[in-house]
């Protein structure tokens, strides 16, 4: 594998980790979007997906960021009978973001992307000492 191949590889896991980290930064700031009228559903949590493909110009796999999935589990409720989108019962439903959950997946997204610039940066020194000792 030669220094471009390397670098092309870790470029597109520094953009999908970059994809990454703007859904995540998205749901963590929906996280308590309820809807405007009783009935509305509120903000829904989205889950980036990705997957590789062959890539001819590197002669190997890199990785894609691929649709946007949605997490279908269960809005939580609150009991808040003065809120525009109560129902007849008082309750609000809230999105299916937990951020705990996200701010764990964040730290995730940012030790790859932090991974991938380390082989940007290794790559780079590399090619420098190459250089140094052709020129030597």
């Amino acid at each position: 594998m030669d220094f471009n191949s390397s670098l092309r590889i870790a470029a597109t896991g520094l953009q999908a980790q970059t994809a990454r980290m703007r859904v995540i930064a998205e749901n963590i700031a929906n996280a308590d979007s309820a809807g405007k009228a009783p009935g509305d559903e509120p903000y829904r949590r989205r889950i980036p997906t990705f997957q590789t493909v062959f890539d001819n110009q590197v002669g190997g796999r890199v990785v894609e960021v691929g649709r946007l999935a949605y997490d279908m589990s269960d809005f939580s409720s609150r009991y808040e009978p003065g809120h525009p989108a109560a129902d007849a019962g008082g309750y609000v439903q809230y999105p299916n973001v937990n951020t705990l959950i996200e701010t764990v997946d964040m730290r995730e997204a940012q030790r790859s992307y932090e991974a991938n610039l380390n082989v940007v940066t290794v790559t780079r020194q590399m090619l420098g000492r190459t250089l140094d000792i052709l020129r030597g």
